[in-house]
């Protein structure tokens, strides 16, 4: 556990310790994001704010990358694959979104192929089902085993990133050399080698998971033509991203993440909902019923995209945080008719019992005695209400 409430660690898959990172509520559904070839799972740090409000957000380094180990070569793509497959079984995750970039997306599509169960949407970002000549393949990988990595370094800083981004974030460029620099030598060559052999094209019939295609329009690695027959191949959407190369989602970090977000988490307004739920739980949203007229159906609209589809789900602050100001406010307004259902909210997003009577008060100092006193009652109720099972007072 990080300072910052993330999980992360590493696990042994298939000889491999594959090392991982998740951000983002417990209870949230699963969302993979899979690296490119020669790149760590910190390529997705602008990413992971914005889509750790609706995810945990599960980010790994492939093998030979990063902090993960190199077993022993050949690889296939199935190999890469089924790392993923076995960190989702190790984490106990039945199901997940997958969005992956380059090899990243290679090994979303063979999870989607080979084990639809296991996938429920994909994004498939600058990546191809072939990507040939074997040869060149072949030969990128004898030269990483005979003079290491460094020499790559210019090569695909002109790939992954465009001039001008080059130009005017000099950070981008400095950080992809970071995560290249981490990269163990025969696990990138036999990384290489396992894209070379790679054709997903027979498979691509059997992906029955909602798919989103992404690429980059100064893409040299795979082009717009290539991302657009793949859309058409997978029936998937297309979004090709002007200002981007290869590694897109370092160029337009903003268009990169939201379209992934429309695509796995949907609407403003579905996002809204799903962040309701759970913030203030399956039961009191069921018992909130559609209302019946027009207006007040278009203000519950409006208050689910606003309130929980945009402010509750700003990456600037956690649940937790937010729950202890919302408690604080409606404590200070006398808005005790809300007051118990967002202690119920509150616990959920992982505030303890004696947090919330410190947020009480508090509010004795800076709101005044009379309002305190006033929601006593409702947050004795509530806290009673929302005793765990085994009776404990502050978990």
């Amino acid at each position: 556990m990080t300072r910052d409430g993330a999980t992360q660690g590493t696990l042994q898959v298939d000889g491999a310790g594959l090392r991982f990172r998740i951000d983002g509520p417990r209870r949230a559904p699963v969302l993979v994001l899979s690296n490119s070839l020669g790149t760590t799972l910190e390529l997705w740090d602008a990413q992971v704010p914005r889509l750790s409000a609706f995810f945990q957000v599960l980010r790994y380094d492939h093998r030979g990358h990063g902090g993960s180990t190199a077993p022993r070569s050949p690889y296939e793509i199935a190999d890469l694959g089924g790392d993923l497959l076995g960190l989702l079984d190790a984490l106990d995750v039945d199901q997940a979104a997958v969005c992956g970039i380059s090899l990243g997306g290679m090994v979303a599509m063979w999870l989607a192929a080979h084990h639809p169960a296991r996938v429920a949407s994909i994004v498939v970002a600058c990546s191809a089902p072939e990507l040939g000549p074997t040869t060149s393949w072949q030969d990128r990988a004898a030269g990483v085993r005979r003079d290491g990595l460094a020499p790559l370094l210019p090569n695909l800083l002109e790939r992954w990133l465009t001039p001008e981004v080059r130009e005017r974030r000099p950070d981008l460029v400095a950080g992809v050399a970071r995560m290249l620099e981490r990269c163990d030598a025969e696990g990138y060559a036999a990384c290489c080698e396992a894209i070379g052999e790679m054709d997903l094209r027979p498979v691509l019939g059997d992906i029955r998971a909602p798919s989103l295609v992404i690429g980059g329009a100064h893409d040299p690695v795979t082009p717009p033509a290539t991302q657009l027959a793949l859309a058409e191949r997978l029936a998937a959407g297309l979004l090709v991203l002007p200002a981007s190369s290869h590694l897109a989602n370092l160029s337009e970090p903003d268009a990169f993440t939201e379209a992934v977000l429309s695509h796995v988490a949907g609407s403003p307004a579905r996002r809204g909902a799903t962040v309701r739920r759970a913030v203030l739980g399956e039961e009191h949203v069921a018992r909130a019923a559609e209302p019946a007229d027009s207006l007040s159906r278009e203000f519950s609209d409006f208050i689910t995209r606003y309130a929980w589809g945009e402010v509750w789900s700003r990456p600037g602050l956690d649940r937790r945080t937010r729950s202890a100001a919302t408690l604080a406010l409606l404590v200070a307004s006398g808005r005790y008719d809300e007051l118990s259902f967002h202690i119920a909210a509150a616990r959920r997003n992982g505030l303890s019992a004696e947090e919330i009577r410190e947020v009480v008060l508090h509010c004795a100092i800076y709101a005044g005695l009379p309002v305190v006193r006033g929601a006593l009652p409702v947050v004795h109720e509530a806290l009673e209400r929302t005793r765990p099972a085994d009776g404990g007072a502050g978990s």
